[in-house]
């Protein structure tokens, strides 16, 4: 009996000693890192210091987060001519000889400016043209010593203070536009784009490109729409608001994520993001920014390469 109960303890002990090891051995290989621990790793090489210099080197554009009008839209292309409207021509009430000439294509004139003397033929008197309204000389045809003829404008004077916008509109689109729209114009000169409105229809179409014209007047007091330059446009369809918008030229693609790069200090960190509606220059944000957060809005594929680079050192 005894015997029994010598190996029935040392059978316990034993297996005390083997759940022991058991309990302890994980403990030997070190703590593992908590899910908060790996989340702050990655976030750290998830993200770019970009000093202001460096901002500006890059030519990275900044902006806040908040509310926009998606705009649904046709492109449309035009050519801008000047307000036919306004545009005078000039023609001698009598035949005769240009004695002098006081303008020239380019030169602003007011309202009653002299342009030129000629000289009649028929009661060789000198008498004066003078200009009919205030604007811009755009034509001259008028030499010192010719002979100008009643039949034939010497000069056409134009006020260019508003120009015409012509955009042709096709034939399948041409139900969907109306007096009133909105359009965009874009002289693709660098600068903002000028918003107008729809003011004439045509009501017959062109055959060669069966298509239809809409014009619109915009405005041109700095004198940078010139006539006879093409233009786009932009006809807005319908308007949509969205509480948080963002630049399309924001967005950047990571590990199939669609995501912002959102400023924080110096730092630059990708905040991923649900999109909603969008048109060609904005794209709502569902989920993901908060209204005032500050974000790379243009070359923000900069951001994204420096993070690149930082992630692919880390891993060496």
């Amino acid at each position: 009996m005894t015997r029994i109960f010598h190996y029935t303890l040392a059978a316990i002990v034993f297996c005390g000693l083997i759940a022991g090891a058991y309990v302890v051995l994980p403990t030997s290989f070190g703590k593992a890192p908590s899910k908060t621990e790996e989340e702050h790793d990655e976030h750290g090489e998830q993200a770019a210091v970009m000093s202001e210099a460096k901002l500006t080197a890059a030519g990275i554009e900044l902006e806040k987060a908040g509310p926009a009008t998606l705009k649904q839209t046709i492109r449309l292309n035009g050519m801008l001519q000047a307000n036919q409207e306004f545009v005078v021509q000039v023609t001698p009430r009598f035949p005769g000889i240009v004695r002098e000439v006081h303008k020239h294509v380019g030169d602003n004139v007011q309202k009653n400016d002299l342009l030129a003397k000629i000289e009649s033929n028929q009661s060789l008197t000198t008498y004066e043209l003078r200009a009919p309204l205030a604007g811009t000389v755009i034509e001259r045809h008028a030499t010192l010593g010719e002979y100008a003829s009643e039949q034939k404008p010497i000069f056409v004077v134009a006020d260019l203070s508003t120009v015409w916008a012509d955009f042709s509109i096709p034939r399948r689109e041409l139900r969907r536009v109306k007096v009133g729209d909105t359009i965009i114009v874009d002289p693709e000169d660098g600068n903002e784009p000028v918003t107008s409105k729809v003011t004439y229809l045509s009501p017959v179409g062109t055959s060669d490109t069966q298509s239809g014209l809409a014009r619109a007047v915009v405005s041109n007091t700095d004198s940078r729409l010139r006539p006879g330059l093409f233009v786009a446009g932009r006809l807005v369809l319908e308007q949509t608001p969205a509480a948080i918008a963002i630049r399309v030229g924001a967005l950047q693609s990571m590990e199939g994520r669609n995501v912002v790069f959102v400023r924080n200090g110096e730092k630059f960190e990708p905040r991923e993001v649900e999109l909603g509606q969008r048109d060609s220059e904005r794209a709502e944000v569902l989920f993901g920014l908060e209204e005032g957060d500050v974000y790379a809005a243009k070359n923000s594929f900069v951001i994204k390469a420096e993070i690149a680079k930082a992630s692919a050192a880390h891993e060496h």
